[in-house]
């Protein structure tokens, strides 16, 4: 139930984002989601795409520095307190959380969260051992209209 998230080293300069988009643009893969933080002189752009070894691929290509790593999606209801609650038992489980962004597509009533754990099936196995929803790469990839 594991998730391959690509994770690109930019130069924090104008067209580093660009090239990125383009990359994948010409490769035909699509983005389902994507996070981006920065520093001073680089920024790290997270993606969780329809095809990720196509995608790393096309994005070496274009010269770009990308590592995979696996991360898990987890449903989480969609209303006041959702998170609280599945960060408790995040926290109950004794799972560290190295970062977390959202999935932009949902259903009923429930949010996707994409986190990245320091063990990964660990964290898996103890989540869903508590009735935690993980979502596989088929049923993300549907969700977001199969595109």
């Amino acid at each position: 139930m594991k998730l391959k998230q690509l994770s690109l080293f930019l130069e924090n300069r104008p067209g580093q984002l660009v090239q990125a988009a383009q990359a994948l643009k010409e490769a035909g893969v699509n983005i389902l989601t994507l996070s981006l933080a920065d520093t001073e002189q680089f920024g790290i752009l997270r993606l969780i795409v329809s095809d990720w070894e196509k995608g790393k691929r096309a994005l070496e290509a274009h010269q770009c520095v990308v590592n995979a790593a696996d991360v898990a999606a987890l449903e989480v209801s969609d209303r006041p307190g959702g998170l609280a609650e599945i960060l408790g038992i995040i926290e109950e489980c004794g799972i560290n959380i190295e970062y977390m962004y959202a999935f932009t597509f949902g259903r009923d009533g429930k949010a996707i969260l994409i986190f990245r754990f320091e063990e990964v099936d660990e964290a898996i196995a103890k989540l869903q051992a508590r009735n935690v929803n993980v979502i596989g790469s088929v049923e993300l990839f549907e969700l977001s209209g199969g595109r």
